[in-house]
């Protein structure tokens, strides 16, 4: 629901033009410049983003901060210079280095997407945000984005970063997630039919740099003159969201089994959490408290000793509290199963961050 109260910015569908003109003026002085992008001066002298390096960069930093994501772009790129370089890669070795950015369905998706760009594609991106749509791990945002920005498509490019600008210029009071369809109109409507890519950086840019969630600095905002929230010093209050709900806690437990300097590591299926990712064997993650029979869960039979404490990690939906046990093993013959491997530290490198906090606590 736009507010419908008094207009304290009227007419301001009439300042559109002037507000594109305004937001990309500023942009092509004060942009951010990240390693992935090309600045305008660097699109005048000819060089054109390269969609892979965009694709990558997106699906990366959904979730994720730019400081945290830039080094694994720059290590994906090193490792895998070409969308077919990472196509022909083994998934373990992708969902190895994406260890440490979390939200690892996007790792699967982006060797899956890699491997259709491959195979149907002839190795070259789609360059239309209706075929973008149709690859996985591909969202509106993201084909909106890339298809913008590498392909000069008149698209609709809205973030948390977007999300914040128009909410706070139009004064939208629809809590999210229901306030997006709102805010979705007002960042469509106001959209540049040039420049598409650089002004979708731009507002983005604005959203992460000037209009920020706690402290924006509305001094140097370019739009302030037309933002509905400053005239009415309610900034902070948008968007607005709905209140939080408490996240549920899940219960578990570990088994850390130990042979000279290796753990037991098992491959996790690949339709659930963490799903084809090395893990520490153990029982389902669910609520109601620890396992009352945790021994009938253990890989194999062994002198299995609770480890005192407990591991928690929070995940985007559910708290998770875990009791760990550890053993010692001598024999090299133990069988472990197919999906099962002794692991050195070097091969643990690439664990989840919750079974890392697992080994910790031994």
């Amino acid at each position: 629901m736009i507010n419908s109260k008094k207009d304290t910015k009227p007419n301001l569908e009439s300042n559109y033009d002037e507000m594109r003109a305004r937001l990309l003026h500023w942009y092509d002085s004060e942009g951010r410049t990240l390693p992935w992008r090309i600045r305008p001066e660097d699109r005048a002298a000819g060089k054109n983003a390269d969609p892979y390096a965009i694709w990558l960069s997106e699906i990366m930093l959904q979730q994720t901060t730019v400081a945290h994501g830039t080094p694994y772009w720059h290590k994906f790129l090193n490792e895998f210079p070409t969308v077919t370089d990472l196509a022909n890669a083994e998934r373990e070795t992708v969902l190895s280095l994406w260890a440490g950015l979390g939200y690892y369905a996007r790792a699967r998706n982006l060797h899956k997407c890699a491997v259709i760009i491959r195979d149907d594609y002839n190795g070259q991106f789609p360059n239309s945000e209706a075929e973008l749509l149709k690859l996985p791990g591909i969202g509106a945002y993201t084909a909106a984005t890339m298809a913008a920005i590498c392909f000069d498509e008149a698209t609709n490019i809205v973030d948390g970063n977007v999300e914040r600008v128009i909410s706070r210029i139009f004064t939208i009071e629809e809590p999210l997630p229901k306030g997006r369809k709102d805010i979705r109109k007002m960042a469509g409507a106001l959209a540049s039919p040039q420049r598409t890519g650089d002004y979708g950086q731009a507002l983005m840019d604005l959203g992460a740099m000037i209009c920020t969630p706690r402290s924006p600095n509305c001094s140097k905002c370019v739009w302030q003159d037309y933002c509905s929230a400053f005239a009415a010093k309610t900034q902070l209050e948008y968007p607005k969201k709905a209140p939080k709900k408490s996240l549920p806690i899940r219960y578990g437990v570990v088994f850390i089994a130990i042979r000279g300097e290796a753990v037991l590591l098992e491959t996790r299926p690949d339709n659930g959490l963490l799903g084809g990712m090395l893990g520490l064997p153990g029982t389902d993650w669910a609520e109601g408290g620890f396992p009352t029979d945790p021994m009938n869960h253990a890989p194999f039979k062994g002198d299995w000793q609770a480890v005192n404490g407990e591991v928690r990690h929070v995940f985007t939906h559910f708290d998770l509290r875990l009791a760990v046990y550890r053993a010692v093993f001598d024999e090299k013959d133990i069988s472990i199963g197919h999906n099962g491997l002794w692991a050195d530290s070097s091969q643990r490198k690439g664990l989840p961050t919750v079974f890392k906090k697992a080994l910790k606590a031994i």
